[in-house]
């Protein structure tokens, strides 16, 4: 007889995804998507002219959000570290308050730096800012609304008589 027989509200945390927890997965699995289509062509416009960084990267995700092969790889790394941290409530918490807060720090940078300087090595655009404030208020109040929930601690099952 299975102990989920003998006692149903046992569940591990992997069973039960809590919403702070669901949400993390989604965005970190957007940013993995964000980063591959970084590199397909016809979905991001003059991949041809791509650099691996810099302001001059000619490449346009969606036509509008400026790219690089670095930009690329930190939404991939950014996707597989929401992931990892998603596994629990209390790194999913914290990966979508501190993927705001570099989010929101990424915005004051690109409003600050002009798009054509060498400063500017993501590449930034004004699309990417607007982009990236909305980000930053999307993950940080997710964060908030959402992470106040606590890990479930298996119960222990009574020792058998």
């Amino acid at each position: 007889m299975s102990t989920a027989h003998h006692f149903p509200h046992r569940r591990s945390d992997t069973t039960v995804l809590q919403p702070v927890r669901s949400a993390a997965a989604i965005v970190a699995g957007l940013f993995a998507v964000v980063g591959v289509l970084g590199f397909v062509p016809g979905v991001t416009r003059g991949l041809s002219e791509i650099t691996f960084a810099g302001h001059d990267s000619g490449a346009l995700l969606l036509g509008a959000f400026a790219v690089s092969v670095l930009h690329n790889l930190v939404h991939l790394a950014f996707g597989a570290a929401g992931m990892a941290m998603a596994r629990t409530s209390k790194g999913a918490r914290e990966f979508l308050l501190l993927g705001g807060t570099i989010y929101l720090a990424l915005w004051a940078y690109g409003m600050v730096v002009p798009h054509d300087s060498h400063a500017n090595f993501v590449p930034l655009n004004t699309a990417d800012n607007w982009l990236h404030l909305g980000l930053a208020a999307a993950m940080i109040a997710t964060a908030l609304l959402f992470g106040t929930h606590v890990e479930r601690t298996p119960i222990t099952p009574p020792t058998p008589e």
